[in-house]
């Protein structure tokens, strides 16, 4: 799906990302996870070529970045971030902005027919939102833009899917029905290449069965789930002993081992 070679990216004098090497193969389940200000937006953005590395190279689809049409290529790359929240128009109702992931685009440039509109609301339906149709996108709470843009990620039927901390600003109970949406995507589009980005344990989905360790612009370490979310590797990870807890569905939740 897409691969990065000895990739750096610096913004003002400030080394960002640094030394990522890092492959993904059609249909695997990635976890990224880092602390804030780990550079994990950022790796995003390149896959997504809107940024630019500094050095190295990336090739997505096969295409390498500075010799392809990025506008194509992202009509087969679904994103869910606060990045793109804040890009889109918040007085377009919430099929209008599902259906403009069809194109890839901020916002339809293209008349709307009767049959795009049609299968905007059915995606919304698809995804549990069938009471946003008609919905102006500025009226919607955190939870329900969230909603909206894995929609809009769906929409082209992507053969990549990043989801970039989705779970940011939900109460516990919209944080549960998005992770359960989630994993009935995982289980239903089985050749679908997912990334899910956090700095949270607890949303590592038993589906997400790689996983990478990101911390200060560096990769630490990436490989099996099972291998890597230990209690002794995030320990070390965090530069902190952790209390582990693994729960019956395999999702995990970690504590700081503070002394009282």
């Amino acid at each position: 799906m897409f691969e990065f070679e000895d990739v750096w990216f610096k913004r003002q004098n400030n080394w960002i990302l640094k030394e990522i090497n890092w492959q993904v193969k059609a249909g695997e389940r990635w976890g990224i996870l880092g602390l804030n200000g780990s550079g994990k937006t950022t790796l995003m953005q390149l896959i997504n070529g809107y940024m630019w590395a500094s050095e190295g190279k990336i090739t997505v689809f096969d295409q390498v970045f500075g010799q392809t049409s990025l506008p194509d290529l992202r009509q087969s790359i679904g994103w869910v971030s606060s990045a793109l929240q804040q890009r889109l128009y918040e007085h377009e109702t919430a099929e209008e902005i599902v259906a403009s992931g069809r194109f890839a685009t901020i916002g339809l440039h293209v008349k709307a027919t009767e049959e795009l509109m049609e299968t905007a609301k059915e995606q919304l339906r698809l995804s549990g939102g069938a009471h946003l149709i008609g919905k102006g996108y500025e009226i919607c709470s955190q939870g329900q833009r969230q909603l909206i843009l894995i929609a809009r990620a769906l929409m082209a039927q992507p053969k990549l899917l990043i989801l970039d901390e989705p779970c940011t600003g939900l109460d516990l109970v919209a944080k549960r029905n998005l992770l359960n949406h989630i994993e009935e995507i995982a289980k239903n589009s089985p050749m679908t290449t997912l990334l899910y980005i956090t700095h949270h344990t607890e949303e590592l989905l038993p589906c997400f069965d790689k996983m990478l360790l990101l911390k200060e612009g560096q990769i630490v370490a990436k490989g099996a789930t099972h291998d890597l979310l230990t209690k002794e590797s995030l320990s070390a990870f965090l530069g902190e002993p952790i209390n582990f807890e693994r729960q019956v569905d395999g999702q995990v939740t970690t504590y700081l081992n503070r002394k009282s």
